[in-house]
C-alpha cells in the first residue's frame, strides 16, 4: 500500500468530477492510497453523480478499509455490493479480505480462494490473491513459483511480470529479473521507464557485456523520455564503468568518456532550468546516485 498523496483538508476542497476522476485514475494505475479514498467517500457526497461506475468505487473504498481495517465501513460497502451483485465472485474475493486476510488468517484465505478458483478458472484476481497471501508471509519462493505458473495463463498482465522482476532482485536473481523486463519490453517498447529498468538491473549484474547492454538501454531510455534523470544518471554511470573496463580499447574508451560528459552536462542543464537551489539540487544528485543500483532491498 503506498504512502497517501494528499491530507483530509486538501480532499475537502476538491469537486465531485476532481474526487471521481482520481478514484478512476487510481483505479486504472493499481494505485490503493487506502487513506485517502477512505476521505474521499465519508467527506465527497456523490450522490447519484457516479452514476453505474458507484459499485467500482464501492469496491475500491471496501479495499481502502479492509487496509485501514475499519471493520464499519467494510460491513457498509459489502452489504450495499452484496445486495446489488448477489453470489457475486468479486463480492466473494472481498469477503474472503474482509473475514480471513484482516485477521491474518492466511491459510483459510488461500483454500478459500483455490475452492473458488477450481469453480474459475479464468479469474486472473483470484490467483493474486494467494499470490498476496505468499507474499504477505514472506514465503517469497513459493509466491515466485504461483507467479511464473500465473503468467503462463495471463502473460499479458505487465503488473505480473513487474511484481515477478521485483522478487527475483530480491533473492539477487538478477539475470531472470532481467528476462522479466525484456517481456515488458517486447510488449511495450515505447515505455522509457522499462529501458530504464533493464537497464538498471544490467549495471548491477557489473560484467563487461552487462555494462555495456545497460548504457544502450540507459540511452534507449533518453531517446524515448529526454528529460529522464535517472537515466541520464545510469548513462553517466554505465559509459565511465565501460570506460574503466581493462579491454576497453581506446578507441571505445573516448566514445564511453564522451557519452559520459555528454550526460553530465545534460543533468545540470536539467537542474539549472528546475531548481536554482545548490543545496537541494546536491542532495537530490547524491539520492540519485545512491538509488541508481538495483539492490537486494529493492521491491
Amino acid at each position: 500500500m503506498s504512502a497517501d498523496p494528499m491530507s483530509a483538508q486538501n480532499v475537502s476542497k476538491m469537486t465531485k468530477i476532481e474526487a471521481k476522476q482520481l478514484l478512476q485514475k487510481w483505479r486504472e494505475d493499481n494505485v490503493r492510497n487506502s487513506e485517502t479514498v477512505r476521505d474521499i467517500w465519508l467527506n465527497m457526497d456523490f450522490g447519484s453523480t457516479l452514476g453505474d461506475e458507484k459499485w467500482q468505487v464501492l469496491e475500491q473504498v471496501c479495499i481502502a478499509a479492509i487496509d485501514l481495517h475499519d471493520n464499519e465501513l467494510i460491513k457498509d460497502c459489502l452489504q450495499q455490493l452484496d445486495t446489488k451483485f448477489a453470489n457475486s465472485s468479486r463480492v466473494r474475493r472481498l469477503k474472503i479480505m474482509a473475514k480471513y486476510e484482516l485477521r491474518e488468517r492466511f491459510e483459510d484465505a488461500f483454500q478459500a480462494y483455490e475452492q473458488m478458483i477450481e469453480k474459475d478458472e479464468s479469474n486472473s484476481l483470484l490467483y493474486k490473491r494467494q499470490i498476496a497471501i505468499l507474499l504477505a508471509e514472506r514465503r517469497i519462493g513459493e509466491a515466485i513459483k504461483e507467479l511464473c505458473d500465473y503468467l503462463k495463463k495471463f502473460m499479458n498482465d505487465t503488473e505480473a511480470w513487474l511484481q515477478l522482476s521485483d522478487l527475483y532482485v530480491e533473492e539477487q536473481e538478477y539475470n531472470k529479473a532481467a528476462y522479466c523486463v525484456e517481456e515488458l519490453i517486447l510488449a511495450n517498447p515505447h515505455n522509457h521507464l522499462y529501458h530504464e529498468r533493464y537497464a538498471a538491473i544490467q549495471y548491477t549484474i557489473n560484467t563487461t557485456e552487462s555494462l555495456e547492454l545497460s548504457r544502450t538501454y540507459f540511452s534507449q531510455a533518453l531517446r524515448l523520455n529526454p528529460n529522464n534523470l535517472r537515466a541520464l544518471y545510469g548513462l553517466l554511470l554505465a559509459a565511465n564503468s565501460v570506460a574503466s573496463l581493462p579491454k576497453t580499447t581506446s578507441q571505445k574508451k573516448r566514445e564511453n568518456l564522451r557519452i559520459a560528459s555528454w550526460a553530465s552536462n545534460q543533468i545540470s542543464r536539467l537542474y539549472k532550468d528546475n531548481s536554482s537551489d545548490d543545496e537541494n539540487r546536491i542532495v537530490a544528485m547524491e539520492g540519485m546516485l545512491a538509488n541508481l543500483q538495483i539492490t537486494s532491498n529493492s521491491t
